[in-house]
């Protein structure tokens, strides 16, 4: 307890253009390699690169979203360096004025406490191409399908004090990015990696320690264990009498550790400059406020409303906005359901989500609409059936039988309300366990669930479990 970790992330958000930053060239995934790249993207000589303008729009909005300076002028540097996927020899990025400036982002810790973490600055940059080093015996292969795809390299500042605050400010990022619709936030196809700077030091000193960075981590379950080990690490180093050298480590998940990649490289050593084929970019009031204009109502602002207007919790409210299309499917259940937020929410969260897990399905992909779940949810709130026949309608609308109205008149499955049934039924199970009931009187008051059980059996599940309940302690009272 007596050492403290300074965590800052570098995110690289690959934004959701249909073309490449600086070139005409698909950024489509999952092509053949080397088939989606030009010969901008190649840098072949001659050929001169020429901005794409909707990548500064999304550049623009999610600066506005974490409250931060947009740049009136920016520049793009020269960033060089070599290595065998990036054929030009330099990345074309942003160094000196960055498009995006000093903003925020508030994280929600599991305690429910919340923690505001500085962004220090968002660039735009292209993308190198990737090394392939399966299947070809002892070589490497080139893919350049990836070069020039436009990328937001977003920059914390160290304000994470352990692994589970850098995934919240890490979530919290990838949420945003996803409601802005700048980024489609796959980790497994790489639109959405990170970098983590880490060090320690000893609790209270002011000094920070030597950090080393984790390149290329693209899970959140990976950064945090990425940084865990990181962190027992260094102060394993220290505490042996050694010193903590700042260099670029990789993850190994199979072994979880980190292993050294290359001695960490300082600004100078990339010869930065301003790039001679490229224009400053100069961004007026009216593109800022037309951007401004076009923003939807962010993840922090609707969990609070979520929490207001459907009595949620700060739990709950933050499941369900934790990705935009996942919000909007609740509010949309929300709305069929006639305003029942919490039931709704119970369903979304509970079976949906269990069901969607299952099959490896997007809400948006839910054979289940948020039409046809608010039905059911009126079903249940209008006690037309109970919540365990529910989930049985529920499978049958997930598999395609219709709406919850139709499974409920096609099976049979209406609650019965009717108190002489339940009665009847009551009467008959008491009669066939003479014994239980003897043992129920005389003290044994668990045995109350065997009685519901028994009655529910015999009535298919349906009977109203409110009416039960009060029937059943009724007729058992000695």
């Amino acid at each position: 307890m007596s050492w403290e970790p300074v965590i800052g992330l570098e995110i690289h958000a690959q934004l959701q253009t249909k073309s490449k930053i600086f070139s005409g060239a698909s950024t489509a995934f999952g092509s053949e390699p080397n088939t989606q790249a030009c010969i901008i993207d190649l840098g072949m000589p001659g050929v001169l690169p020429v901005l794409n303008r909707e990548a500064v729009r999304m550049a623009i909005a999610f600066g506005l979203a974490i409250g931060a300076r947009v740049a009136p002028r920016s520049i793009f540097a020269r960033k060089n360096y070599f290595y065998p996927d990036l054929p030009k020899g330099y990345q074309i990025s942003q160094y000196e004025i960055p498009i995006v400036g000093k903003g925020s982002v508030r994280i929600l810790l599991d305690d429910g406490t919340v923690k505001e973490i500085g962004v220090t600055r968002a660039h735009l940059e292209e993308d190198a191409g990737k090394s392939l080093h399966e299947d070809f015996h002892g070589m490497s292969g080139i893919d350049l399908n990836r070069a020039g795809t436009p990328l937001l390299e977003i920059v914390s500042e160290p304000d994470m004090r352990s692994a589970k605050e850098a995934i919240a400010y890490m979530k919290t990022i990838h949420a945003l990015v996803r409601y802005l619709r700048i980024c489609d936030g796959n980790m497994q196809e790489g639109s959405f990696r990170c970098d983590a700077n880490v060090s320690v030091r000893r609790r209270g000193d002011p000094i920070f320690g030597t950090r080393c960075e984790i390149k290329n981590v693209n899970s959140f379950r990976f950064v945090e264990r990425a940084i865990n080990f990181e962190i027992e690490r260094q102060i394993d180093v220290i505490e042996s009498g050694g010193r903590v050298d700042q260099e670029t480590r990789l993850y190994d998940p199979d072994g979880n550790e980190t292993r050294t990649m290359r001695s960490k490289e300082e600004a100078n050593d990339y010869r930065y400059f301003p790039d001679p084929d490229l224009l400053p970019v100069v961004v007026d009031d009216a593109l800022v406020a037309a951007v401004r204009e076009s923003l939807p109502e962010l993840p922090e602002a609707r969990r609070e409303r979520f929490m207001a207007q459907y009595a949620l919790s700060a739990y709950d409210a933050g499941v369900l906005t934790a990705g935009r299309e996942l919000a909007d499917y609740y509010e949309s259940t929300v709305a069929a359901a006639n305003g029942e937020g919490k039931l709704a929410a119970n369903w979304v969260m509970g079976d949906l989500a269990a069901f969607l897990n299952r099959e490896g399905r997007e809400i948006t992909d839910s054979p289940v609409t948020p039409a046809m779940l608010g039905a059911l949810v009126n079903r249940i709130a209008d006690q037309t059936i109970s919540g365990t026949i529910a989930k049985k309608v529920f499978e049958l609308m997930w598999n395609g039988e219709g709406d919850p109205d139709a499974v409920i008149a096609r099976h049979g499955l209406k609650q019965v309300t009717d108190t002489g049934a339940i009665e009847k039924a009551i009467a008959e199970v008491m009669a066939a366990n003479p014994q239980q009931l003897a043992q129920y009187r005389s003290g044994k008051d668990k045995l109350f669930g065997f009685f519901v059980g028994q009655v529910m059996r015999k009535m298919q599940g349906k009977a109203s479990p409110e009416q039960l309940n009060a029937l059943l302690r009724d007729k058992l009272a000695p």
